[in-house]
């Protein structure tokens, strides 16, 4: 990793774990997913997380906006945004280290949510597959949902607007299957692969799908590719 990168990378880590607002955000997320999982799962009585990870993608599509609106709006607002953009890093490198530690920051929020996992292992056999694969496209969806929430804070003025824009879109894509029954059947396909749900429940089935990887990556560089080509215009 470039050491300016890396520089910057620390800089936005501190930026999280020195201020109140990844603490607030990992209670109320962790608060709500126990509250989910433990619900579901004394109604279900299965050792499986399914059901905790089908709720995953809407958890996530309200978590990392929320995580990711300070990245660019806050600086304008306190006026930082025109010394970082005036240092001989570049565009690409101040946005990836953004998006690194915004990554970093909601992979680390769900780690305590393995104790979930562990609790049910405990009781008896659980089948390591699901699990594992639910893991692995939980980062891949947070991944997503944090390049949409970079894109809106570099597009607002105010981290407000970047929540409220950021939220919609992830919002749209996590929910846009459940309209599926409203549109005519030609569009069905491709409206469902554009919908984040439909590739995440393949990964908590323990299938990990090549189309489904493509995807995600596709569409966390498509809106860090936005981000970057804002910051560019305005740079």
């Amino acid at each position: 990793m470039d050491n300016r990168v890396r520089a910057l990378l620390r800089r936005e880590l501190a930026g999280y774990f020195q201020s109140p607002v990844a603490y607030v955000v990992g209670v109320v997320f962790l608060g709500a997913s126990a509250a989910l999982f433990f619900s579901t799962f004394f109604l279900v009585q299965r050792l499986e997380m399914r059901q905790f990870f089908s709720l995953l993608p809407l958890l996530l599509a309200l978590l990392m906006p929320a995580l990711a609106m300070r990245l660019i709006a806050e600086e304008r607002r306190r006026g930082t945004w025109e010394v970082l953009a005036t240092l001989p890093v570049g565009t690409a490198r101040i946005v990836a280290a953004k998006f690194g530690a915004l990554w970093l920051t909601g992979a680390a929020l769900l780690v305590p949510t393995l104790f979930f996992a562990l609790s049910l292992r405990l009781l008896g056999p659980l089948d390591p597959g699901p699990v594992a694969g639910g893991y692995l496209g939980a980062l891949l969806l947070a991944g997503a949902y944090g390049a949409v929430g970079l894109w809106a804070s570099a597009v607002a003025r105010t981290e407000t607007v970047a929540l409220v824009t950021g939220t919609v879109v992830t919002l749209v894509l996590s929910l846009v299957e459940f309209f599926l029954v409203l549109l005519p059947g030609g569009l069905v396909p491709v409206v469902q692969y554009l919908g984040t749900t439909y590739h995440f429940s393949g990964f908590t089935r323990g299938v990990i799908d090549s189309r489904s990887l493509v995807y995600f990556f596709s569409l966390t560089l498509f809106f860090l590719v936005l981000a970057h080509h804002r910051l560019v215009q305005e740079r």
